[in-house]
């Protein structure tokens, strides 16, 4: 079977030897699973930065993907989540194979995406579907949100220094300010964590027919938390600074969320991500989780 090119780049990049080796067992496992789930491959392979996905049959003729990937703290939680939320809101987990990180997930479109809808209505299909996702109380096991929070708290007084630009060293420590004012109540819900517009499908439409739901959920990263960590994934996508703002309004409206609750965390997941920026040595920091950062934190909502 051939490996996409991307992905083994990808794995590589991130990985290292582990993405390499992974990406070297991929043709055998693939193989595996399609025996042991009684599989046929009915097109070609896709993938995203860490999966590789095969379009299949079931013996009984469902369509279904398997999605194959490299079993981490973030990828262990995703059957978790799946199975809690059963198909409401999220993809239907089919099958999961524990000592891998295999899945079977219901067939979704893969070329209907959010994408290809105006903007203000994809915030609002991912708002909606946020607010049923994290509903439910997440189960125990999962990541927190308490020890993500902690860990930042602790990491940015030290990683900040390396920040050259002191307006945005500046920014990254009132992030931290607004994260340290609610870390003592970090949430209990169960998150998706990386709801975006290209995690947000629809599903195949049925014989005579539309799909069981006009969107759902994939991919989630799960932790407990805040739904208010959840916003930023939705700013990033198809990004305009004059957005900023309503799109954060739009989104606790819609979820029922405390808003400076929700400023404070939406901070905290920019002040995330440019940590893991700074860390990871990329060349200056991101001008959009700047520009959310700086929107936010200048505005008392």
């Amino acid at each position: 079977m051939e490996i996409p090119a991307e992905l083994a780049r990808t794995q590589s990049m991130l990985l290292g030897a582990r993405g390499r080796a992974f990406i070297a067992a991929l043709p055998g496992r693939a193989a595996d699973f399609l025996k042991r789930w009684e599989l046929r491959r009915t097109g070609p392979a896709m993938h995203g930065m860490c999966a590789l996905v095969l379009p299949v049959e079931r013996a009984d003729g469902t369509p279904a993907v398997l999605k194959l990937q490299d079993l981490d703290e973030e990828t262990a939680g995703e059957p978790v989540a799946l199975r809690l939320w059963d198909g409401d809101g999220a993809v239907r987990l089919l099958e999961y194979d524990e000592s891998s990180g295999t899945l079977l997930l219901e067939r979704l479109d893969a070329a209907r995406d959010l994408a290809g809808v105006p903007v203000r209505d994809g915030v609002t299909v991912i708002a909606g579907l946020l607010a049923r996702l994290t509903a439910r109380a997440a189960p125990e096991g999962l990541r927190t949100l308490e020890g993500i929070a902690g860990a930042m708290l602790d990491e940015t007084p030290v990683t900040v220094r390396s920040v050259p630009d002191g307006v945005e060293r500046r920014l990254l420590l009132d992030c931290a300010a607004a994260v340290r004012e609610v870390a003592g109540e970090p949430g209990d819900r169960l998150l998706h964590w990386d709801l975006h517009f290209e995690n947000v499908l629809a599903p195949v439409p049925v014989a005579g027919g539309a799909g069981r739901e006009p969107w759902l959920a994939i991919d989630p990263k799960p932790l407990a938390g805040d739904p208010g960590f959840e916003l930023l994934p939705a700013f990033v996508n198809r990004f305009d600074a004059g957005d900023i703002l309503w799109r954060f309004d739009l989104m606790t409206e819609v979820m029922g969320l405390d808003r400076e609750r929700a400023r404070a965390w939406t901070l905290g997941r920019v002040l995330q991500n440019c940590l893991w920026d700074i860390q990871g040595g990329v060349r200056g920091l991101s001008t959009v989780h700047l520009a959310v950062g700086r929107e936010l934190r200048d505005r008392r909502v």
